[in-house]
C-alpha cells in the first residue's frame, strides 16, 4: 500500500509542476517558473523515496533524497527573493 502512495505523491507533484509551467507559460508570471522548477525537485525527491523505500531497501539513499528536496526549496526561495526586487 505505501508503494502506491509513495507513486501516487510523485504524480501528483510532476503534475502539479506541468500545471505550474503551463500557467507560466500563458501569465509569464516569474515566480510560477521558479515554483514549477521547484516541483520538478519534488518530484525527483518522491522518486528517490521510492526507490529508496521500495526497490533497493539495502541502500540509504537518504542523503540524496534530503539534498533534492533542499536544492528543491532553495530554488522557490530564491526565486521569491528575487522577485521580491
Amino acid at each position: 500500500m505505501a508503494e502506491v502512495v509513495y507513486l501516487l505523491c510523485g504524480a501528483m507533484s510532476m503534475l502539479c509542476a506541468v500545471l505550474l509551467f503551463r500557467g507560466f507559460r500563458q501569465s509569464q508570471a516569474r515566480l510560477l517558473l521558479w515554483a514549477a522548477w521547484c516541483f520538478v525537485g519534488l518530484t525527483a525527491n518522491n522518486l528517490l523515496l521510492f526507490v529508496d523505500l521500495i526497490v533497493v531497501p539495502a541502500v540509504d539513499l537518504s542523503w540524496l533524497r534530503t539534498g533534492t528536496a533542499l536544492v528543491s526549496l532553495l530554488v522557490l526561495v530564491g526565486g521569491l527573493v528575487w522577485d521580491s526586487r
